[in-house]
């Protein structure tokens, strides 16, 4: 497996709009695109653009608030009140040729290929086996680089 390009950080928040006023009024951000729902992942989405050389996009922050309390990320604001890093994401050219390599590795896959909020097919492998970190692996978007 090699490393893909870092596409986003996911960052767990209580509150996309307060997520949203920080990034813009603390840390300058300038492209913050509109929130939208996400009810197949439980999770509200908000990105927030990095800039990045030459005038291209760098990584960008994916703010996620709960869609109820069943939402797959409900458990970790629970633990972490105030939100925090949730996960770091990184492209891959296929999909499932990636997932199939994750699982020759041993990792645990979590779950099967599924849309993402870019629109593109993504899976989890478990931070256990990813050096403590929730990774999400993402098929680079088609046009995208």
């Amino acid at each position: 497996m090699k490393l893909g390009r870092l596409n986003h950080i996911g960052i767990a928040t209580p509150s996309i709009e307060a997520s949203i006023a920080y990034f813009r009024d603390v840390m300058g951000a300038t492209k913050i695109h509109d929130p939208f729902d996400l009810p197949s992942q439980g999770v509200k989405v908000c990105f927030v653009d990095t800039p990045g050389e030459n005038g291209t996009n760098g990584t960008q922050i994916e703010l996620i608030e709960p869609l109820g309390d069943n939402s797959a990320i409900t458990a970790f604001i629970a633990k972490n009140p105030a939100g925090g890093q949730h996960h770091m994401c990184y492209e891959v050219p296929d999909i499932h040729a990636a997932r199939e390599e994750f699982l020759a590795m041993g990792k645990k896959v979590l779950g099967e290929p599924r849309i993402g909020a870019h629109g593109t097919l993504i899976f989890f492998v478990h931070p256990k086996d990813m050096n403590g970190v929730l990774t999400e692996i993402m098929e680079t978007p088609k046009g995208a680089h």
